[in-house]
């Protein structure tokens, strides 16, 4: 896509930084090195007229950050809501599954900073241990 969706400020972080190229309209085929990252593979305007593969050396490589949670290994185990976080019995941590908590970005699509997924971790741990000591 043609823009960045962070905050005004976080995009100016990133452009202030010579080590970090933005590409828009990019999309990545791949991934290579031998020990290491190498380089990545991409195409800028995908199935467009002024389509172009190549491939760009580089030592490291952020696709995106927190616009999926990372939550595919619990899809058949725990409550998903549709963009595919773990549902929570707000304001506990509790799931869909009984003992089992969740806690951080993967159960907050809302906040996602890692103060808010600190503080989910302890109110968590604080649950879980609530559940075990009813056991």
């Amino acid at each position: 896509k043609p823009f960045l969706r962070a905050s005004k400020v976080m995009q100016q972080r990133v452009f202030e930084r010579e080590n970090i190229q933005v590409l828009f309209n990019t999309n990545t085929l791949g991934l290579f090195g031998e020990e290491v990252l190498e380089g990545a593979r991409l195409v800028e305007f995908k199935g467009e007229a002024n389509e172009r593969v190549y491939d760009l050396d580089i030592d490291g490589f952020f696709l995106a950050i927190g616009h999926k949670p990372n939550t595919d290994l619990f899809r058949d185990k725990l409550a998903l809501d549709a963009a595919g976080y773990i549902v929570v019995d707000s304001p506990s941590t509790r799931t869909s599954v009984e003992g089992v908590f969740a806690a951080g970005d993967v159960a907050d699509p809302n906040y996602m900073q890692a103060v808010n997924a600190a503080a989910s971790g302890c109110r968590a741990a604080m649950d879980a241990d609530r559940f075990l000591q009813q056991q």
